[in-house]
């Protein structure tokens, strides 16, 4: 069983090639609040980024994996796991899909893949995600995937001289019920 892909996409590990898409994703400047970037990222780090992973979560404690349309074969979005947390079986969950790729369902069957992937294969305890509450598209993708709203972080995400309140996003696998 392939654990990363289904009918309409993969996710596979981050390739050389994935330098320019990696390059255009990470340095738009809508995206560096979700993220915590604060200033552009140059090829030279990204591509020392890609050389040095070893694509392995439990080494890198963090896990970028390309979504890839499977018709295409294009790269149409990412989806990390970072601030893995061994002790605690856990770990955070980013995604991004291009804006030309949204409302197809990847986004879902993206986060879909990985869950199944952290839970089943991997033995995860649970995923979590920090949304700002007004990202509705977001915490609707999330609320799709089995996440559930767990609590509120007040002024958690700063966007310019603006304080937003950020949506705990929590997923355990099927068989589990937090206690």
């Amino acid at each position: 069983m392939n654990w990363l892909e289904n009918e309409l996409i993969y996710l596979r590990a981050v390739e050389p090639e994935d330098l320019d898409v990696m390059y255009v994703i990470e340095n738009n400047p809508t995206h560096w609040v979700a993220g915590g970037v604060t200033q552009p990222i140059s090829m030279y780090t990204l591509k020392r980024y890609i050389e040095s992973s070893h694509d392995d979560l439990f080494i890198d404690r963090q896990l970028r994996l390309m979504i890839v349309e499977r018709d295409s074969r294009e790269v149409v979005g990412i989806v990390d796991l970072t601030d893995y947390d061994p002790l605690h079986g856990r770990a955070a969950v980013g995604i991004l899909v291009k804006s030309s790729f949204r409302k197809r369902g990847i986004g879902l069957q993206s986060l879909m893949l990985l869950r199944d992937y952290c839970f089943d294969f991997l033995h995860l305890h649970q995923l979590y995600a920090f949304i700002a509450t007004d990202n509705i598209p977001s915490l609707n993708l999330f609320a799709q995937a089995g996440f559930l709203r767990s609590g509120e972080l007040k002024d958690w995400i700063s966007v310019g001289n603006v304080y937003k309140t950020a949506c705990v996003m929590q997923c355990f696998p099927a068989c589990e019920t937090p206690r």
